[in-house]
């Protein structure tokens, strides 16, 4: 099989990479998957504001400003599909979803997300597919969050970036190691009958302790 036809029948979560803005220190992250979209070799570029905006496509230029003006501005969730070039000139069309990231007190720090490459997905494809392909995806990596932040006592921020580590340090896909983590955590890591107990009693008293405002009333859903 050529890299042509293994580019035009993989799935398009095989093209999805993650992103992250630190809006104080005017500071970008991107995974592997996002560097090698626009054609630099894991590890060898640093993503800034200018570099995201010289891989532009000139006919999206507006459209990426505004994105760009989103991200380093008010941090607002967007989602957005437009064009960007490679350093080998090669065009890729790119659906790019973002979100606010705020910090352990949960104030807005900053916007992360992830870049889907459409490059090569048929007509039955489209964006919605990469939606749904990126959120059977997401769900996974949260889950993962919530097990390392359950485990360790952390914030779904540091388990995050825990996560992002290791990928970057085994080479292994993002979601592929979230998978793994979820397998092994909930099936190989046995919780002692004491701690289950607790969690047990944690669980159903755990209406009690919700903080309800005057007159409010709980509801089933």
């Amino acid at each position: 099989m050529t890299s042509s036809t293994r580019a035009t029948t993989a799935s398009v979560g095989e093209r999805v990479g993650s992103f992250r803005y630190f809006r104080a220190q005017d500071r970008w992250e991107w995974s592997d998957a996002v560097a090698e979209m626009h054609g630099y070799p894991p590890g060898e570029a640093e993503p800034s504001t200018s570099v995201v905006m010289s891989h532009k496509h000139p006919d999206d230029a507006a459209s990426v400003a505004l994105l760009i003006e989103t991200v380093t501005g008010e941090g607002r969730p967007f989602s957005s599909r437009h064009r960007i070039i490679d350093v080998h000139g090669h065009v890729h069309p790119v659906l790019v979803i973002g979100e606010r990231m705020r910090d352990d007190d949960g104030e807005i720090i900053g916007t992360q997300g992830i870049y889907v490459d459409l490059s090569d997905v048929d007509d039955t494809g489209t964006v919605d597919a990469a939606v749904a392909d990126f959120t059977e995806h997401r769900a996974i990596i949260e889950q993962a969050k919530g097990v390392l932040m359950m485990t360790y006592g952390i914030t779904a921020e540091r388990a995050f970036d825990i996560l992002v580590w290791r990928s970057q340090e085994t080479n292994i896909k993002l979601r592929r190691l979230a998978a793994q983590v979820v397998d092994d955590f909930t099936g190989e890591l046995k919780v002692p009958e004491q701690v289950r107990q607790q969690a047990d009693h944690l669980l159903l008293t755990s209406h009690r302790r919700i903080r309800r405002s005057g007159g409010e009333r709980s509801n089933a859903c």
